[in-house]
């Protein structure tokens, strides 16, 4: 660490010091001006001595003050360690769908660690029901509770049995982990759509759905 132009308590600046020509501490001698000082000409030094006292300690506070915050920064862009046996959270910038051949898209958000379910397998996992246009139609988490399904068996919709079984070019999820699906109509709702009344549905037919999963484990 660079250290500061001077420290606390041992610089002393040119204007507050006394010119003594003997470097003799204990006896210093001092010349004096033959002139006479004139009156209140001693009042304006020790003010201007104060005034420059003052002046430095703020600047050294300042200085301080800068060089621990970018410190600070400079810890935080530092990468921290992942505790052992942690998920793995992906940037948001290197999270893509990626497309498999049924026409289902998925992104691993994190990763987890746990096991993968097992085709029949009580399991519970929160999630949040996006429109293509972003419009949140459904979600776990606002009701306080996990949904609890058997997995695999058709119990809920077709995106969301192979998005966390996994086949067809889709990777299984794992306990723990969390997923980014976009299904299209025909692994949704498809042509019927959902909580239709009155002519109006919460999910229209024919859309696309995107869900946010994470899979917690078996129930």
């Amino acid at each position: 660490m660079k250290s500061l132009p001077f420290s606390a308590g041992t610089y002393i600046p040119k204007i507050l010091n006394p010119k003594i020509l003997n470097k003799n501490v204990e006896n210093p001698v001092i010349r004096w001006s033959k002139t006479k000082p004139k009156m209140g000409s001693i009042d304006i030094v020790e003010q201007q001595n104060e005034k420059a006292i003052v002046l430095l300690k703020r600047r050294e506070g300042v200085g301080l003050g800068l060089y621990v915050g970018i410190a600070d920064v400079l810890l935080q862009l530092l990468p921290q360690p992942c505790p052992s046996g942690a998920a793995v959270e992906i940037a948001p910038a290197a999270c893509e769908l990626t497309v498999s051949p049924s026409g289902l898209a998925f992104c691993d958000k994190v990763v987890g660690k746990g096991p993968e379910a097992v085709k029949g397998q009580l399991i519970k996992a929160h999630y949040v029901g996006r429109l293509e246009n972003g419009k949140v139609f459904d979600s776990s988490y606002n009701r306080g509770k996990p949904l609890t399904f058997r997995v695999g068996v058709g119990e809920v919709i077709k995106g969301w049995d192979q998005g966390i079984l996994g086949g067809d070019g889709v990777p299984p999820m794992l306990a723990g982990g969390k997923r980014t699906l976009r299904l299209p109509p025909e692994l949704g709702y498809g042509m019927r759509g959902a909580g239709c009344k009155g002519g109006s549905c919460i999910i229209p037919p024919d859309s696309v759905l995107l869900f946010d999963v994470e899979f917690i484990g078996k129930a």
